[in-house]
């Protein structure tokens, strides 16, 4: 069977990155998102970002993901050099990711990122925010949202049965 092809690249500043930016993946993974994932540097490999950035609409991408702790200027490289969405994930670092957070989205006028939280919690989010980006498109992906918006609603239903099961 032919693997199909990404149309989100997730791409982070080191591979220490890779247990929050998994999240990113196993959130485009529930919607059946194909999606690849990269490591480049703003600052270590500036021409590697730039060229990627570049190139990644040509290659049928959609939507990037793009985290980083420390200076987090990776998100920032990329969209500078794309008209694709970017969404930057801010990495817990030094200053507890508040470097990061203040880097990924104090962004120039004219050179968006769309910024979620810090963390697991971000990453998680950017993987459904580019589902939703993908949905403006796909009624298929509308479905799989709509639908993950239902299992939100059944999950918090469930923890107050549970609630007042336990308060009597």
């Amino acid at each position: 069977m032919a693997k199909k092809k990404p149309l989100v690249s997730i791409v982070m500043g080191s591979d220490s990155d890779l247990p929050v930016m998994k999240e990113a993946a196993s959130a485009l993974e529930k919607f059946g998102i194909a999606y690849e994932i990269k490591v480049m540097s703003a600052h270590r490999t500036p021409d590697m970002s730039a060229d990627f950035a570049r190139n990644a609409r040509k290659k049928g991408r959609k939507v990037i993901i793009a985290g980083a702790g420390g200076a987090a200027h990776l998100a920032g490289v990329i969209a500078a050099h794309t008209t694709l969405p970017v969404i930057g994930v801010p990495i817990t670092s030094a200053l507890d990711g508040l470097d990061s957070l203040l880097s990924t989205v104090q962004m120039p006028s004219g050179i968006p990122v769309a910024t979620v939280a810090i963390g697991r919690a971000g990453a998680t989010n950017a993987g459904i925010l580019a589902a939703q980006i993908i949905g403006t498109s796909s009624k298929p992906m509308e479905k799989r949202l709509k639908a993950h918006k239902r299992e939100l609603v059944r999950k918090v239903q469930a923890k107050n049965r549970k609630l007042e099961k336990q308060l009597g």
